[in-house]
């Protein structure tokens, strides 16, 4: 394996994520062998044939050279420009049933932690209210379906859960095939 990882703030724990895995297989942007490769989402008008390694992802070659984003800007409402292109651009991007998106907090994008169930869930009971107070405002009013949706992630249904870089407080979303 060559040089450590690049660090990506707002998804400090690729590995962890599985969105950057151990691999031999040479990047479609510097066309190098570095031993990691990405593996989840890259959005682009443009052909790409192949995936791209951490390092043209972190200084942003591989979003610039194939004018593309590894993550769509929903979500990313009020953090600055550079924020947004940070995330979007010099981030990698996760896996997800529905299109991923990137949650905010404190005027800055959170941190992505990973995909979780209810018993990760409820380790950061800040989160699980939040996930719950955003469900209902989307509609789910019968509390023991919410409830038994909850106490059932990771069984068909997941949450990801995000940590905000300015507080440390925990939010999270559901996401479900």
């Amino acid at each position: 394996m060559s040089a450590s990882l690049p660090f990506f703030r707002y998804h400090p724990d690729p590995l962890a994520s599985g969105s950057i895995r151990a691999a031999a297989e040479t990047c479609a942007c510097c066309k190098r062998n570095r031993g990691w490769i990405y593996t989840a989402t890259f959005y682009t008008a443009h052909e790409v044939n192949g995936r791209f390694c951490p390092w043209c992802i972190s200084d942003g070659s591989a979003a610039e050279r194939f004018a593309g984003e590894f993550t769509d800007s929903y979500g990313l409402d009020g953090v600055s420009e550079e924020v947004l292109h940070e995330v979007t651009r010099r981030t990698p991007g996760f896996h997800a049933w529905q299109d991923p998106h990137w949650l905010v907090h404190c005027q800055d994008a959170a941190a992505f932690v990973g995909e979780v169930g209810y018993t990760e869930l409820a380790a950061h009971p800040e989160a699980l209210d939040q996930l719950g107070t955003d469900m209902r405002l989307d509609g789910w009013h019968d509390e023991n379906q919410l409830e038994h949706f909850l106490t059932h992630l990771g069984d068909g249904a997941t949450a990801m859960l995000f940590r905000c870089t300015v507080c440390g407080t925990h939010l999270a979303y559901a996401d479900a095939s």
